[in-house]
Order: C-alpha cells, then sequence, then structure tokens
C-alpha cells in the first residue's frame, strides 16, 4: 500500500521521474555502477505515452534496487543535488511505492531527516526540537500527524538523553543508544511506515546528528589541544600504532591531519574507519597528557575533560520536553563539514592529509539507522 497517493497526471509523474533519472545516472557514474541510461528518460518529452511511461518506472525500479543507501546518503551530502526540492522528489518517489522493503524503509528514513534538515526553520536547529515541531515539518510529505509519541517509541526519548550524557564520540558509540535505537527501527518492521512512527525517528535522528556533530569537533579540539600542550613539554613525536598511524608519528603530521578532519567529516552518526582512528588517536593523545599526573598539562587535562562533561549537561538540559526548553540557546557547534571524510584515508597516510569523497561512515551506513 502506498503511503502517498499516486501522482496527479502522467505529466507529473514523468517530470519526477527525468529529475530522478539525472540524480540516479550521475550516481551511477561517481560509483561506478554498471547501469546504462535510460533513453526514454532522457528525451525531452512532456507527454510520454502509456509505453514510455511504464519503461521509465521500470528503470527506475531496477536503479532503486541497485543503488544503496549508504551511495544515497553519500552522494546527495556531497553534491549540489541535495537541495530542498530534489530530496522531497526522491522522498516522495519512494513513499508512493506500492511495498516498501527495508532497504526502501532506511533510504525514506535518511531522505525525511534530510528533507527535515532542508525544511526545518532556523530556530529548530539552534534550540529544542520536539515532535510537534517535526510533523508539521513534514507535513507537505505526510500529511496531517498525530504529534503524539506512540506508546511503543517512547524508548527513543531514553535514548536520545543517553546521547546527550556523553562527553565523546567513544563513549556515545559505546553507550549503546545507537544500537538500540536501530534494533528498534528494525524490529518495527511495517510500523514504521506509520506516519506518526516516521516523524518519530526523524526527531530521534535529527537530534542524533546534532549531538554526533558537537562530539566530533569536539574530539578533534581536545586532540589539537592535546597536541599543543604536550609540545609545549618537549614531545614531537607519538606513538600511534593503535590508531593505525606509525610508532613515532610527528605531532606536526597529526596536527594538519586533525585540521583536514575538521573540515572533511560530512558523516551521520556511524562508527567506521576514519571514525575509529579519531577516537583512537583521542586515547593516544590523552593517554600521553596522563603519563605524568603531576604535570600542569594533566590538571589541563582534567580540567578540559570536566569542561566537556558540563557542556554535554548544558546542551542535555536543551532538549527535554520541559515547557521552558525552547527559550535556551544552545553550547552546541554546528558541523559545517564541506566534504566526506575518506574510506581510504589509510592509502594515503603518507601525505600531510586524509583525501577522499567517499569514507568509511557511509559505507557502512547500511547496517545503521
Amino acid at each position: 500500500m502506498s503511503l502517498l497517493p499516486a501522482y496527479k497526471d502522467s505529466a507529473a509523474e514523468w517530470q519526477a521521474a527525468q529529475q530522478i533519472h539525472t540524480l540516479y545516472s550521475s550516481l551511477a557514474r561517481e560509483f561506478g555502477l554498471d547501469a546504462s541510461t535510460s533513453e526514454v528518460l532522457e528525451s525531452a518529452s512532456e507527454a510520454p505515452t502509456d509505453e514510455t511511461l511504464e519503461s521509465a518506472r521500470q528503470w527506475l525500479s531496477r536503479m532503486d534496487d541497485r543503488i544503496e543507501v549508504h551511495q544515497l546518503r553519500q552522494y546527495l551530502q556531497n553534491t549540489f543535488l541535495s537541495n530542498q526540492e530534489g530530496v522531497q522528489v526522491l522522498l516522495e518517489h519512494f513513499l508512493r511505492k506500492a511495498d516498501q522493503r527495508p532497504s526502501d524503509r532506511d533510504k525514506i528514513d535518511f531522505l525525511l531527516v534530510q528533507h527535515f534538515f532542508n525544511c526545518a526553520p532556523s530556530l529548530l536547529k539552534e534550540g529544542s526540537v520536539e515532535q510537534k515541531l517535526v510533523a508539521q515539518t513534514l507535513k507537505p510529505v505526510l500529511g496531517d500527524v498525530d504529534a503524539n509519541l506512540p506508546s511503543w517509541l517512547q524508548a527513543l526519548d531514553n535514548h536520545i538523553q543517553t546521547a546527550l550524557n556523553c562527553s565523546s564520540l567513544n563513549e556515545l558509540f559505546n553507550s549503546g543508544a545507537l544500537e538500540a535505537a536501530r534494533k528498534l527501527k528494525t524490529s518495527s518492521e511495517h510500523n514504521y511506515f506509520e506516519p506518526a512512527a516516521m516523524v518519530a525517528f526523524t526527531r530521534f535522528n535529527f537530534m542524533m546528528r546534532r549531538i554526533f556533530f558537537r562530539l566530533l569537533h569536539q574530539d578533534i579540539n581536545v586532540i589539537l589541544d592535546g597536541l599543543r600542550e604536550l609540545e609545549q613539554h618537549g614531545v614531537q613525536v607519538l606513538d600511534c600504532r593503535r590508531a593505525e598511524f606509525s610508532a613515532e608519528e610527528p605531532i606536526l603530521r597529526l596536527r594538519m591531519i586533525c585540521q583536514s578532519w575538521k573540515v572533511m567529516f560530512q558523516a551521520e552518526y556511524s562508527f567506521g574507519q576514519p571514525l575509529k582512528l579519531l577516537t583512537e588517536l583521542r586515547a593516544v593523545v590523552d593517554a600521553a597528557l596522563a603519563q605524568n599526573t603531576n604535570n600542569p598539562s594533566a590538571e589541563k587535562s582534567a580540567a578540559r575533560e570536566e569542561a566537556v562533561k558540563d557542556g554535554a549537561k548544558e546542551v542535555a538540559k536543551e532538549v527535554t520536553h520541559d515547557k521552558d526548553a525552547h527559550n535556551k540557546k544552545s553550547r552546541r557547534a554546528r558541523a559545517a563539514a564541506a566534504a566526506a571524510a575518506s574510506s581510504a584515508h589509510h592509502k594515503r597516510e603518507k601525505d600531510i592529509e586524509p583525501s577522499g569523497k567517499s569514507e568509511g561512515p557511509r559505507h557502512d551506513s547500511s547496517k545503521r539507522r
């Protein structure tokens, strides 16, 4: 059963199919997929026949099956095609499918939060995000939705609170909040496609994305501060083998890598290989600072950690469901990365900074969210 009614006429369906064809064809070239373009959709016809329209539907269906959610996510987040109209057209395409499968669910899950991010008022990006506000923002694609959180999804609020209490990416990944939410979504099966449930998961995903980026940039800043302190104490190299670098990694190179990571990560929350390197590198730096507990550097590190935890507590207060939550200001840094971190980073370790349009977190994404 379709979640949206059929297109109002064949011309509207044809126009949407042509837009998706442009996106899919470009994505296929980007990932080297063995997929040909559709000759009928490349035509400029505005009055398709029943035959050409059916041919277009079959091509789109084949591409829906061939394209993985992590490829769609990476491509949309790294190209100019990630605009409000393009995301909405693709989202409506999946919502109109007669029978949604798990792969369709994962794509809808991503497209909903991306659409919400594109359309949400700036207030939502700075303060608390309530179920009612998410429902209102998604009304053009989901229609009128009951703003009450379904009882079987009450645990999502607990998972958000758990994540808000985390003071590092490693703590977030080990908290169990992400995995528990994934299991809840997977076990929901077709209940996921209830409008109220899609609103709830969109809110959860949006909140987790904000928490993820706050902790990501926070971790990088902690590493950079730690490297600076170590240099002040005469340390020039670190044993970074646990982070898959060398046994004598120059601090100068580590700093340059962190600076490049700061602008290159454009991932959603997932524990892919590049993020594993980041969390391990933070552990290396923290361990080096802690070697001399009597040194001022160790005291500074401890003080910084306390400040991080205090910051997390402040953000947690902002997103509770109290009536005055909307009036509080977020202390979270808004992630503004320009491109994706690359899973090919390991192949380029000898270069000064990691590079690449594709990155580990997204390629792991078929197992998450």
